[in-house]
């Protein structure tokens, strides 16, 4: 599937209120192993976080976690994964995820969950890596995102190619097919920079 091996999955280290939360992220790890495609996510064996890894691994799934060794105890480090990175910052942990992964999707979760799809989404932009990025738009829980991309486009701050580039499903076996489809061609830019 044009060489997607592995995915990045940010997600909350919680389990939210909503119960099809936890069962949409067991299902989209599920869906991963079965497509033969390894999980890389956050290390957790709780949260939304925990429902991703055991879902995969149910299926005989790889699931790679990567946990900064300050959250080890706080986000009850998984100890049934294929390989468990402990690092030494957030900032470490967010690059080693990235460089283990060949696209990114984010499901329902938090500041973290938040601050990094967009920060994985910046980078495509700028050309630091040409890989894709998709929102998992369960119940609607990342439409408040979407609507202020598309005002972010409205007001000039934000080009549509660079918006362009954060697909988002309400369905996770449509959203990984976009993921696995042909990734970003090219590098837009800073939003700042003048248009060609």
């Amino acid at each position: 599937m044009h060489g997607l091996q592995r995915v990045c999955v940010y997600c909350g280290s919680s389990s939210g209120n909503r119960p099809r939360f936890g069962d949409v992220a067991e299902q989209v790890g599920r869906l991963l192993a079965r497509r033969g495609i390894g999980v890389v996510y956050g290390g957790a064996s709780i949260g939304l976080m925990g429902r991703v890894a055991d879902g995969a691994l149910s299926e005989g799934g790889e699931v790679h976690g990567v946990i900064p060794g300050e959250l080890f105890a706080d986000e009850v480090a998984h100890d049934g994964l294929t390989e468990l990175y402990v690092v030494g910052s957030m900032h470490e942990r967010k690059a080693l995820m990235s460089g283990l992964a060949d696209a990114f999707v984010a499901l329902p979760g938090g500041f973290g969950t938040i601050e990094e799809v967009i920060e994985a989404v910046t980078w495509t932009q700028l050309g630091i890596h040409h890989k894709s990025v998709g929102l998992l738009d369960v119940d609607g829980y990342f439409d408040h995102l979407i609507a202020f991309l598309d005002r972010a486009v409205e007001d000039g701050l934000l080009r549509p190619q660079s918006r362009a580039l954060l697909c988002h499903d309400d369905d996770p076996e449509r959203l990984l097919d976009r993921l696995a489809g042909p990734g970003p061609e090219l590098a837009f830019g800073p939003d700042t920079a003048p248009a060609p």
